[in-house]
């Protein structure tokens, strides 16, 4: 009967999708092959001497630099470039050591990243300065992200107009809870769990947080701010207290509050500015400042040398993890074959394993282990965590040789859940289906979504959780040589930030990808030079064409219907097409602003 309601859905969501489907696919084409011919034979051109310019609203920092979204060249969007954090690191860290790089001007408005990710560019552009150059930031819209940025520059200028959006105001998140509208929906869902601050499935059993879930989310945000704001006052010269005391009492308005407060050193026009640029670069005339983008000089100064004879991999582990071959996401058997050829690769000396993952499958996150393991056996592997490393990204990486993380990295999680929904109100009362099971056994409708589970089956699901918990703490015991105890009063489900987990001894060290590639590149040469090692990324990134293939088979269905999918979506978040699955994910995403 599953089976079937979601064929029914299927064919309900192609027949609404199909004729617009029809009508973009030749939009998309045509786009996408202009875009790759645009593409062919174009390289940057470093002049002589230049400004590097960051423009925050040009770029969106990602894991891995990719081709701008096809959906973005259909609509005719201004997109932005998505530039992986290794490679905007690798080119702010040549950049400082390029006589033709005279300072770098950042335009930090509207910055479109990770938290961690942000975390990470920053600490690039503080070792610039720390080479005795400089970095001069323009704020029109002063955001967290785009102020915290700023922050690192010698030289803070702001418009002086009027008028501008303010949303510095500190950092914030969200929980949604429904509850109340799966009730009028009729769904019941059943949540079996481990850990009390295993808040995976609260927002569906739940209509409003539990008090180990605000604690932990409120810890959380606290450490996140306590993390940026101590940064932001050591680098304007003024307390902490300050600042949120400026923040609590909204007294950053207009841009006079900015410059009044000591955040700002200068207010100026657009032509002022650009005096202000010409002087810096040495020139009387702003029309003889010549720059270039970081986009392009990313082009030009890439981590290692592509044609190095030892190889160091990076592995990205991003998104859920997942059962099966998908193209997306960390699918466990996609990844344990990558994982593979990498370890059959004698030319690979080290690896660097990525994680951005809340996790999600603990089949998938097994299988993934389980290679990781074999291919420590052969070569060291060294984690760099981004955004995310927690539940089952934490379960694949606790046993690597050495783990760095992020101050604002979210992590741990350790503990497992499951999660059934039960329809039977659903499909009786509000779409008046009536449906008789007939079973061979006392229990094999259990798995059907059209009753709840009894008392015996849910002490069953209870014991598959205790069971994968004992498991989750049992690796990180041996991975992090703690006591199982002692993982488990840091687990239970608790989230916590990168630099909560130094001090519980989660992880090894803060710092970014390009510490741990260094890290890495210790192990395989003495002096850590990147000269002579190559530097390759696994899974490669998807292309355009990629993209098209991907359109053509019928793989963009799911994107394209996804609005449509409502709450369906957000079970199958969990469930991944299989009923009473055991998970360990991450409760949550963050956007930060």
């Amino acid at each position: 009967m599953k089976d079937f309601l979601k064929t029914l859905l299927a064919s309900f969501l192609g027949m609404v999708v199909y004729g617009a489907l029809c009508m973009l696919i030749l939009s998309l084409c045509i786009a996408g092959f202009t875009r790759l011919f645009s593409l062919d034979g174009m390289s940057p051109v470093m002049p002589s001497k230049a400004v590097l310019t960051i423009d925050m609203s040009d770029i969106a920092l990602t894991e891995q630099t990719k081709e701008v979204p096809m959906i973005d060249m259909l609509q005719g969007l201004e997109a932005k470039q998505p530039l992986g954090i290794l490679d905007a690191i690798a080119a702010i860290n040549a950049a400082s050591f390029d006589p033709a790089v005279k300072y770098i001007f950042l335009k930090p408005d509207a910055v479109t990243g990770g938290i961690a990710q942000i975390e990470e560019f920053r600490s690039a552009l503080e070792n610039f300065r720390s080479q005795g150059k400089a970095v001069v930031s323009y704020i029109e819209n002063p955001t967290n992200g785009g102020y915290y940025l700023a922050s690192v520059s010698d030289k803070i200028y702001m418009t002086c107009y009027d008028g501008g959006m303010n949303t510095f105001a500190g950092l914030s998140t969200q929980m949604i809870f429904l509850k109340d509208a799966l009730d009028r929906l009729g769904i019941n869902v059943q949540l079996i769990r481990h850990g009390k601050y295993k808040s995976a499935g609260e927002m569906f059993v739940r209509n409003a947080s539990s008090k180990e879930n605000m604690e932990q989310n409120e810890e959380m945000v606290e450490s996140m701010w306590d993390s940026w704001s101590k940064t932001i006052a050591q680098s304007r010269n003024i307390t902490q207290e300050d600042l949120d005391g400026m923040l609590d009492n909204l007294e950053l308005t207009l841009p006079e509050d900015f410059l009044e407060k000591g955040l700002v050193d200068e207010l100026l026009t657009l032509d002022q500015l650009e005096d202000k640029l010409a002087m810096l670069f040495m020139t009387d005339d702003y029309k003889d400042v010549q720059s270039i983008s970081l986009q392009d000089y990313a082009q030009l100064n890439t981590a290692g040398n592509p044609t190095g004879s030892k190889k160091i991999a990076i592995i990205y582990a991003e998104g859920n993890i997942v059962d099966g071959d998908a193209m997306k996401e960390v699918a466990g058997d996609r990844f344990v074959k990558i994982i593979k050829s990498i370890r059959e690769d004698e030319d690979v000396k080290a690896v660097v394993l990525r994680v951005n993952s809340p996790g999600g499958s603990v089949l998938a996150s097994e299988k993934i282990k389980a290679q990781l393991d074999s291919l420590g056996k052969k070569v060291p592997v060294i984690a760099s965590y981004g955004d995310y490393a927690a539940s089952g990204g934490y379960w694949i990486s606790a046993g690597c040789d050495y783990i760095y993380a992020n101050e604002t990295t979210l992590t741990g999680s350790i503990g497992v859940f499951s999660m059934i929904p039960d329809l039977k109100k659903t499909i009786n009362d509000k779409i008046h289906i009536n449906i008789t099971p007939v079973n061979s056994n006392r229990h094999s409708d259990m798995y059907s979504l059209l009753r709840p589970l009894d008392k015996a089956e849910i002490a069953h699901m209870q014991i598959s959780v205790e069971e994968i918990y004992d498991r989750f703490t049992q690796i990180v015991a041996e991975g992090r040589d703690m006591s199982v105890s002692a993982v488990d009063s840091v687990g239970q489900g608790r989230v916590w930030t990168g630099a909560q987990a130094l001090e519980l001894g989660l992880v090894d060290a803060i710092g970014s990808i390009d510490e741990a590639l260094i890290h890495a590149a210790l192990l395989v040469d003495s002096e850590g030079c990147l000269d002579n090692i190559q530097v390759v990324e696994y899974p490669k990134p998807v292309t355009t064409m990629d993209m098209l293939t991907s359109l053509l088979t019928g793989e963009e269905l799911t994107k394209i219907a996804e609005p449509l999918k409502g709450i369906y979506a957000a079970f199958s978040k969990w469930n991944d097409s299989q009923s009473g699955k055991v998970y360990a994910r991450l409760p949550y995403a963050i956007d930060i602003k």
